[in-house]
């Protein structure tokens, strides 16, 4: 990638420099030069003779200037071709050129490989505060993290999709977690509100829509002011998804602050799970009620346990509901009209959701 950005500027300046210039690597190959055939030559007596010098030295009628990388050791070198003033101080001038551009590119790389670590847990907390001053890191700027998951139709330019949505490298980092799943670590304003958490993951969802054609789902962590923070949001960005896609499925943005006793659930072991329901429906089991009567529920729920607005609703009289939470009733013993009732039933749906969820993972 260095090589790519090395030519990329020699090209720039190659109209304005009237010499053959180039840059090689601490092994003597030449990785970018205005001679394009000249590209994979090596120099391995040139590059050892540099590897003792931070100055210049002239070999075969070109002039070499040593590019020092972060270690103070030799790891490129320019060479111009020439052994008078003028190459000197060209050499010297693309020398500083080149090494701006190296130092910009690994100070966005080690960022970005620096945030990986936090949220894939590979760095010691007390490494982090250390690292980010060494990187000129704001450690108490305002972050979150939005885990991507593509459903439908993977493709790998997701991550591209979503990079340019997002184009500030030193502020927002795009990171690709496996074939399915892409982190978006972004710098957010302070008292961001979730209407505009939710805005950000509605244009992600939109764009890799519209342009892959991927249908997505996508949790929100909880906005941290702390580097090491940001794996928690990561964290809580995972488990977003993950609940949501058990008890909210309908939903394709999910936000770890919204999951609610879902949340709880979801980290209960499935034995206890099992002995809930059981303690619930002491009657019957719960699979004993049909899809017509769970819809009934559901629809009663969804109306605040309203008789009166449920049936209007469902298009049914008022009395044929009144029949219907009878049944329920007789079935489980629990009257949903009931509210502490209607809780306990509305917990254990969620609890069933969640061992069929378990079953099929398995």
């Amino acid at each position: 990638m260095a090589a790519r950005l090395f030519q990329g500027l020699i090209l720039q300046m190659k109209d304005t420099v009237d010499r053959t210039f180039g840059v090689m690597d601490a092994t003597g190959t030449i990785v970018a030069c205005t001679e394009l055939p000249r590209i994979g030559e090596i120099r391995e007596d040139v590059a050892a003779e540099l590897s003792y010098t931070n100055n210049l030295i002239v070999c075969d009628h070109f002039t070499y200037k040593p590019v020092l990388g972060q270690s103070s050791r030799f790891e490129y070198a320019v060479f111009v071709k020439g052994d008078d003033e003028v190459a000197k101080n060209i050499c010297g001038i693309v020398a500083v050129a080149i090494g701006s551009i190296r130092s910009l590119y690994d100070e966005k790389h080690d960022k970005f490989t620096f945030i990986k670590n936090i949220i894939l847990d590979n760095i010691l907390p007390g490494d982090i505060y250390i690292k980010s001053r060494e990187l000129h890191f704001g450690s108490d700027v305002p972050r979150v993290v939005f885990f991507v998951r593509q459903m439908s139709n993977q493709d790998i330019a997701a991550i591209d999709v979503i990079a340019n949505l997002y184009p500030d490298k030193q502020k927002d980092f795009v990171i690709n977690i496996n074939e399915t799943d892409i982190v978006l670590v972004k710098e957010v304003r302070p008292n961001v509100d979730a209407k505009e958490l939710n805005r950000i993951a509605k244009s992600i969802e939109d764009a890799l829509n519209s342009e892959l054609m991927i249908s997505s789902a996508i949790g929100i962590g909880t906005v941290v002011g702390q580097l090491k923070d940001i794996a928690k949001s990561f964290k809580e960005a995972q488990v977003a998804i993950d609940v949501g896609r058990v008890f909210d499925s309908e939903k394709s943005i999910i936000s770890f602050e919204n999951l609610g006793v879902g949340r709880l659930i979801y980290q209960l072991p499935t034995t206890l799970c099992e002995m809930f329901l059981s303690e619930v429906f002491r009657k019957e089991s719960i699979d004993s009620l049909d899809n017509e009567t769970l819809f009934t529920i559901q629809k009663f729920f969804e109306n605040s346990l309203n008789v009166s607005e449920t049936s209007r609703k469902l298009f049914v009289h008022r009395n044929t509901l009144v029949y219907r939470l009878e049944k329920i009733k007789k079935i489980t013993g629990l009257d949903l009209r009931e509210f502490d009732h209607a809780i306990v039933f509305k917990v254990a749906l969620m609890v069933k959701k969640y061992l069929v969820s378990r079953e099929n993972k398995s």
